[in-house]
C-alpha cells in the first residue's frame, strides 16, 4: 500500500466560492479526506475516480486516431458546428475551445452561462455595483440577503465571506453586523437573520422599487404593508457604512421574476450615494464565471459567440443550441462535463455529438466519439475563476487520464493541418 499524501492550498470548484484553503489527503491513488470541507465540496470531490477511455461506436481507439478522426468530420462541417462548453474545465482548456471554434467558423456556447444570461445581459445595459469577496469579507456591516439562504447551495459562503468572519473595518464579526433576510415565495432567505421579511412574487418587483425610491430620496404616497417595509429596509441599508446585497444568480425551485437582476442592480447603484454598497451574486461551480471571463478577453463578448463569418458575432437572443431544433448544425462538440439541464442534453443529443471531458466515455445518450480527460481542479492544473472574478491557482491532486487543454490543443492544431492541406 501507497503511504498517504497531503496536498495543501488546493482549490474547490464544488460551488463559486472557490474556497482555496483546502487539505486533500490521497492513498492508494484516490481521495480520502478533505479538510476542512462542506458537504458539497466533498461530494464534488469523491474519491476522485474518472474513466480514462477513448471511445466511438462502443468501439475502443487511440487517442491520435480518434483526434484525427474527429477533426476530419469537424472540418468537414465548417460553418455548420457547434462547440459547447460544459463545467470542469479549466480557463485554458476554455480558451483552446475558443480556438477550434475559430478555426471551424463554429458557433460557441455554454451550460454554464445560460442560468445566468438575464443577470449578464441585464449588468451589460446597467454596468454593476460589485465587489470582491475579500472586500465584502472587511468591509461589509448590513447585508441584505433576496431570496436566498447560501447554506444549502454555497455552505462556506456565510463563514468566509460574508456575515461570520472578522473583518478589517469589522472588529466584532457577526456582531457587528445587520442582516436582512427577505423570502420571495418558495426562495426562502437566510434563517438566522436579524430581521427577516416574507413577500409574494407579486410583491418583489414593487418592494424592490420601493426601497430604492426611499434610498433617492423620492417620497411615495402608499401606506401598504409592502411600502413600509421597504422603506425600513432602506433606512437600514442606508445607515450602512458598507451594505452588502446577495442573490442567488443560479435558477432555484421558484420561478425568477426576470426584472429581479435589473431591480438589485439598480437599488445598489442607488446605494453608492448615501452609502457605498455592493452587489454579489452567487454562482454555481465547474468555473462557470471562468468561461464568461475567457470568451469575453478572447472574443469581447461573456457567451453565444458566432464565428461563422470569420470574426466572433455576439447573438445572445439566438443562443447556440437554438440551431439544432432548426437543423442549423452537422456536427456538436460538447466539452467538459455533461450539462445538467434536461431539455439541453436532450437537443444535443440529437447529433451524436462528440464529446471531450470528464467522464465522457459514460454519456447517457450515443456519442461520435468521447474522449475522457481529468476534472479541472483535481486532476488537471491550471486557473479558475471564483464567483467575483477573481482568478485562483488549481493544483493536481491526482494523475488524470489526460488533461483536457492537451486533448484540444491536440485537436486545434489537427483541424488547422486539415484545413491548410483543403486550402492548397
Amino acid at each position: 500500500m501507497s503511504a498517504d499524501r497531503r496536498i495543501e492550498h488546493v482549490t474547490c470548484l464544488g460551488c463559486g466560492c472557490g474556497c482555496d484553503d483546502l487539505t486533500v489527503t490521497v492513498s492508494n491513488d484516490q481521495i480520502t479526506e478533505v479538510t476542512p470541507a462542506c458537504p458539497l465540496g466533498r461530494a464534488w470531490f469523491g474519491d476522485g475516480q474518472v474513466p480514462g477511455q477513448v471511445m466511438s461506436g462502443g468501439q475502443t481507439l487511440t487517442l491520435d486516431l480518434a483526434i484525427e478522426r474527429l477533426a476530419e468530420t469537424l472540418v468537414a462541417a465548417r460553418g455548420r458546428c457547434l462547440v459547447y462548453l460544459g463545467a470542469d474545465l479549466t480557463s485554458q482548456a476554455q480558451r483552446a475551445a475558443l480556438s477550434i471554434a475559430d478555426l471551424l467558423g463554429a458557433t460557441v456556447d455554454s451550460d454554464t452561462s445560460d442560468t445566468a444570461a438575464n443577470g449578464l445581459l441585464t449588468a451589460q445595459r446597467r454596468g454593476r455595483a460589485s465587489a470582491t469577496l475579500g472586500e465584502v469579507r472587511n468591509r461589509g456591516d448590513v447585508f441584505l440577503f433576496w431570496g436566498v439562504d447560501p447554506r444549502d447551495r454555497y455552505p462556506r459562503f456565510l463563514s468566509r465571506y460574508s456575515v461570520e468572519p472578522v473583518g478589517t473595518q469589522v472588529p466584532d464579526g457577526r456582531r457587528g453586523r445587520h442582516v436582512i433576510a427577505v423570502s420571495v415565495g418558495a426562495d426562502n432567505a437566510l434563517e438566522t437573520a436579524d430581521s427577516r421579511v416574507e413577500l409574494t412574487a407579486d410583491q418583489e418587483i414593487a418592494a424592490l422599487s420601493l426601497i430604492r425610491a426611499a434610498v433617492l430620496g423620492n417620497s411615495v404616497r402608499v401606506t401598504t404593508e409592502t411600502a413600509q417595509t421597504a422603506h425600513v429596509i432602506a433606512e437600514k441599508l442606508m445607515s450602512a457604512r458598507y451594505a452588502v446585497l446577495v442573490h442567488d444568480a443560479e435558477p432555484t425551485a421558484e420561478a425568477r421574476n426576470p426584472l429581479r437582476a435589473e431591480a438589485l442592480i439598480a437599488l445598489t447603484q442607488a446605494l453608492n450615494g448615501p452609502t457605498r454598497a455592493a452587489l454579489v451574486s452567487l454562482r454555481a461551480g465547474g468555473n462557470r464565471v471562468g468561461g464568461e471571463t475567457v470568451f469575453t478577453w478572447q472574443t469581447g463578448y461573456p457567451f453565444a459567440v458566432d464565428f461563422t463569418l470569420g470574426y466572433p458575432r455576439y447573438r445572445p437572443e439566438q443562443r447556440g443550441r437554438s440551431g439544432i431544433e432548426s437543423d442549423r448544425y452537422q456536427a456538436v462538440l460538447l466539452l467538459g462535463s455533461l450539462p445538467e439541464n434536461g431539455p439541453t442534453l436532450a437537443s444535443l443529443s440529437r447529433l451524436r455529438p462528440s464529446v471531450i471531458g470528464p467522464r465522457a466515455s459514460q454519456a447517457s445518450f450515443p456519442t461520435s466519439i468521447a474522449i475522457d480527460t481529468g476534472v479541472a481542479g483535481i486532476h488537471d492544473p491550471g486557473t479558475a475563476y471564483r464567483m467575483d472574478e477573481i482568478p485562483l491557482a488549481l493544483r493536481s491532486c491526482l494523475a488524470g487520464p489526460r488533461a483536457a487543454t492537451q486533448v484540444l490543443q491536440q485537436l486545434a492544431h489537427a483541424i488547422h493541418r486539415l484545413s491548410r492541406a483543403q486550402s492548397r
